[in-house]
């Protein structure tokens, strides 16, 4: 599961990643971004314990409750980034700088965006804590590439991610839409199997969910919120955008990515 941003995968496809961790499968989470909003550090860190949080409760059904989180440093073709495992799930935080919706990036880090570096708009782009530098978009495939199948047959790997399409995934946030490309990308030289989902226009279609697949969804999104309101009520994400949040819930959207020639 390959995202943008720390609550991304709960609002588009919550209810399926989350079946799948409550399943018992082993399923790991890639955060492209810090998702820090322009912000410092006390605001990405939280980000990513509600990330966390969501996990544990996709997972509780699988023995999790009880669990310590387990976080350290792990190193992928000399890049430095925060793992950690809960469970059969692991996950990463590659704490990229948020590129805006936009794709222009916020002035504290330095304007950079996964836009701007997949253009070759920027050379490099450097994480916001410091730790690695990724030198051109090539290299930061090449990284998630050995991250997502350095120990598992290709046969049993699936990526799941926002839709890199305009047309099936209109008005999305640009970080949404090069981490769908990066995923595009990825595919090209392996062809794993991959399922594409909508982005910010989800609000936009029929509701499809039932209420089972709604409550699962919900119960995701709640524990992401309720972490980040522990540390500041005013960065509950819920509270900002209550009618598209709550759209949400009832809704996903995905298709099964086509099949392509390996470069």
């Amino acid at each position: 599961m390959i995202v943008a941003h720390e609550d991304d995968w709960q609002l588009f496809m919550g209810d399926v990643v989350g079946k799948r961790v409550a399943l018992g499968d082993s399923v790991t989470f890639i955060y492209l971004t810090a998702g820090d909003d322009g912000r410092d550090s006390a605001y990405w860190h939280t980000r990513e314990r509600a990330a966390l949080a969501s996990t544990r409760v996709a997972g509780l059904r699988d023995t999790t409750a009880g669990m310590a989180v387990r976080c350290a440093v792990s190193v992928i073709r000399l890049h430095h980034m925060e793992s950690c495992v809960l469970g059969k799930t692991v996950s990463y935080f590659l704490r990229l700088p948020d590129g805006r919706r936009n794709g222009a990036g916020f002035p504290r880090y330095g304007s950079q965006s996964l836009r701007k570096l997949r253009r070759d708009a920027i050379a490099s782009m450097t994480a916001v804590d410091g730790s690695t530098t990724y030198n051109g978009w090539g290299d930061l495939v090449g990284t998630i590439a050995e991250l997502v199948g350095s120990d598992r047959p290709a046969a049993t790997i699936e990526l799941h991610s926002t839709d890199p399409s305009m047309r099936a995934n209109p008005h999305d946030h640009f970080d949404h839409r090069m981490t769908g490309l990066l995923v595009s990308d990825l595919r090209a030289i392996h062809d794993w199997h991959a399922w594409y989902y909508v982005g910010y226009a989800l609000a936009t279609r029929a509701a499809n969910r039932s209420g089972e697949q709604a409550r699962e969804k919900a119960s995701l999104f709640t524990a992401y919120d309720d972490e980040m309101m522990r540390a500041n009520p005013k960065w509950s994400a819920y509270t900002e955008h209550p009618t598209f949040y709550s759209q949400c819930m009832v809704r996903t959207y995905m298709r099964q990515a086509p099949s392509v020639r390996k470069r």
